[in-house]
Parts: C-alpha cells; sequence; structure tokens
C-alpha cells in the first residue's frame, strides 16, 4: 500500500507527457473544488435562513407548552402550582386562557383569538422584544394589546382614553339561537394599550388580554385554564421534565415543546434543505465523474509505466491503487480546498454583506461543523466510487 500510495502521490503531482491531459485533470480538480464549496455554501445559506426564520418563534412560542388531552380546559389547582413551581429545569411558567372570539371596532367586525395572560408571561415570553408602539398589559382587566394585522384591519390605534372601545363577543354555552340575538354572545369591552408584532400571520390573529378579563368572558373559574406556559433553564433536561409534568397532570396533558408546536414550519424548511442537498450531490456527481476521466487518460497516459511495474513484479491490484490513491487524493485536497473557498465566503457574506435581501438585510448564514463533515463526506466518498470505477479499467490486456 504504502508502494502503491507514494507512486500516486508522484503523479498527482507531477505533470502528464500531454498538455490535453494536464488540462484534462486541472478541470477535474476544479470540479472537485466548486462542487464541494457549492454545497457547503448551499448548506450554510439554509442553515442561517432556517435559523432567521425560527427566531421569530421564539418571541412568541415558550419552552414547553401544556394543552389538555381532552376538551378545551384543564384544571390547575395550586397544589399543581406549588409542584411545578419546584420542578428542576422550571425557570417560570404562565397560566394562559385562549378562545376565539368577535371583534367589533367603530362598526369594523374582526375574527380574531383572545390569549389572556397572567402577571408572569412576561417572564416566559419576551413581550418587549414584540411590543412595537404603546405599552403591554398591567393589572387592569379592561385593557388589550392587539397585533399589527389586526390593528390595520379595524383601523384601530394606541387609545389613551376610554372613549373608543374595543368590543369582544364569545358565544355563549348552549343548542341553538335565542329569539334575542343578543343574548347568544358574552360581551366585554376593552381599550387597545399597545401593539405587538412578531409575523404577518400571528398579527392577524391574537389580541393579549389579562387572564382575568378572558376567565370573565368565558364565564371560567380560577383553577381553569386551557394552556400553561413554561420557560426552561438552558440545562434543563427536556425528556425528563416532560415525564415529570405528565405525572404532575395524571397524563392528562398534552406537551409539546417549541420545535412541536412549530413542526409544519419544521418539515418545511428541512425539506427545503433536503431537496437543494440532493440537487447540488447530483451536479456535484456529475462534476466528480469528469475525475474517473481524468484517471482513465492518466492510465493511457502512464499505459508503459504500468506496464514496466507490472513486468518487475507489481500486481494488479497494487497497479490498480496506483490510480485508485490518485483520484481519491484528488478529491480529498479538492474537497478541503473547496470547504475552505466555502468558509472564505460565507465569513465575507457575514462581515460584509454580499448578498442583500433588502437593502437594509443580508442573506442569513451560519457555519455549522454538520455542514464541513457532510461536505466533506459527500464529495470524497463520491470521488472514491468514481476512481475505483476508473482504476477497474486496469486489467490484464492492459498490462500485456
Amino acid at each position: 500500500m504504502n508502494f502503491s500510495y507514494y507512486i500516486a502521490r508522484r503523479y498527482l503531482f507531477s505533470p502528464g507527457s500531454s498538455n490535453a491531459i494536464n488540462i484534462i485533470t486541472i478541470i477535474a480538480a476544479l470540479g472537485v473544488v466548486i462542487g464541494a464549496m457549492a454545497l457547503f455554501l448551499v448548506l450554510s445559506g439554509f442553515a442561517g435562513l432556517k435559523e432567521f426564520s425560527l427566531q421569530f418563534s421564539t418571541y412568541f412560542d415558550p419552552n414547553l407548552k401544556i394543552f389538555p388531552s381532552e376538551g378545551k380546559t384543564f384544571t390547575f389547582t395550586e397544589d399543581q402550582k406549588a409542584k411545578l413551581a419546584k420542578l428542576d429545569g422550571v425557570v417560570h411558567f404562565s397560566e394562559i386562557v385562549e378562545e376565539r372570539v368577535f371583534l367589533d371596532f367603530r362598526n369594523k367586525q374582526k375574527t380574531a383569538y383572545i390569549k389572556g395572560v397572567d402577571a408572569n408571561y412576561h417572564n416566559v415570553i419576551q413581550t418587549d422584544s414584540i411590543i412595537v408602539y404603546g405599552d403591554w398589559l398591567n393589572s387592569n382587566d379592561f385593557q388589550v394589546v392587539a397585533g399589527n394585522g389586526i390593528c390595520r384591519e379595524l383601523s384601530m390605534g394606541v387609545e389613551q382614553t376610554y372613549t373608543n372601545l374595543l368590543s369582544i363577543y364569545v358565544p355563549k354555552p348552549g343548542k341553538g339561537i335565542p329569539n334575542d340575538p343578543s343574548k347568544a354572545f358574552r360581551t366585554e369591552k376593552a381599550v387597545n394599550i399597545g401593539i405587538y408584532s412578531v409575523n404577518e400571520e400571528l398579527d392577524k390573529k391574537y389580541i393579549f388580554a389579562t387572564i382575568g378579563l378572558a376567565r370573565k368572558l368565558l364565564n371560567l373559574p380560577l383553577d381553569k385554564v386551557t394552556h400553561i406556559e413554561l420557560k426552561l433553564s438552558p440545562q434543563a433536561n427536556e425528556e425528563e421534565l416532560i415525564k415529570n409534568l405528565q405525572s404532575l397532570f395524571d397524563h392528562t396533558v398534552i406537551i409539546k415543546n417549541r420545535a412541536q408546536l412549530n413542526d409544519t414550519l419544521y418539515k418545511m424548511l428541512n425539506t427545503e434543505n433536503l431537496v437543494s442537498y440532493l440537487i447540488i450531490t447530483l451536479i456535484a456527481i456529475i462534476a466528480l465523474f469528469n475525475v474517473a476521466g481524468a484517471i482513465i487518460m492518466m492510465i493511457i497516459d502512464k499505459k508503459s509505466n504500468v506496464k514496466t511495474l507490472y513486468n518487475v513484479g507489481s500486481s494488479l491490484p497494487d497497479i490498480r491503487k496506483i490510480f485508485l490513491f490518485q483520484g481519491s487524493l484528488m478529491t480529498v485536497l479538492g474537497a478541503l480546498l473547496g470547504l475552505f473557498f466555502g468558509f472564505v465566503v460565507i465569513v465575507m457574506q457575514q462581515q460584509f454583506g454580499l448578498l442583500m435581501i433588502t437593502p437594509s438585510l443580508t442573506y442569513p448564514t451560519k457555519i455549522t461543523a454538520m455542514s464541513f463533515v457532510v461536505v466533506f463526506f459527500t464529495i470524497t466518498i463520491i470521488g472514491f466510487v468514481a476512481s475505483l470505477l476508473a482504476s477497474s479499467r486496469i486489467n490484464q490486456k492492459l498490462v500485456q
């Protein structure tokens, strides 16, 4: 093997007898470099895009969210609150009451969801990061914070007085519609004191209110909630904590983490990443099979040397290994060089914004160790297969 590797290294770094073969070899090597660099750029770009897309969920979605397994609400007793606060890994938790409502403001109507939150909610979610105008909720039960999309549709701003009130309607439980339609709804009025913005979908979906207003509107007792949102410590063992939470609530709840709350977005981003990886890998396969062509041309160029090596005692497997090692070395060096150039381009993008989405927003990128590993092994495996196919052309007929 040392003999084959030594000859392969000499062949790789020494020019061939023909300029055409040298040009073919250079083109093959450039194909490896460009293929590795392109694959690294794509993976880094999608890693950055995924992080950029998901960063908005960190403003709105908690680390863990507890749902009832049946119905819309579940019981959350004082004893359970005390035990939940003592669980390892739980930093803060917030009680939530959420329901679909009908909004009316100055004869403009819209359906939305009211999200009643307690005073601890700002410790679970970064409310300061989502408020774009006005203030967050205080202890007053007749205040709301509406999404930017809801405010636009209702032509509603941040009100400083109680003269312009938002009417909130929720249907009363029961069968049929009473003779007086006004009796079919519970109604509360509130003033909008702030506007939040997360993304277009959420901005049109929610109005935040105190949990007292939401319970009053829905006629819920104090120990009933629709969700509980939790903030965990960075060192928390999520799997172990979920088991403890299920035990605390007698396995009557469903618990989801942030990824599960955004499973559709995660699946979409992962699918796009996979498809892009496969497309660039296909292009890399085409480029890397130039290595096979270059190795075959090198075999033809070194035909007399191959015969000499065979006549002095080298076996056919050893001679094949020479060209297998030559192609593999070309692939490994090309992959490393491509990764280096790709790394330089990504760093330049992060520092200088070579590619812009908007005049003020650079295209997001992220360098990860997994990108280096995936690119290196993808390129080297394809290059090894191409070199193996090319070196198999050496047979008894050729050396005789």
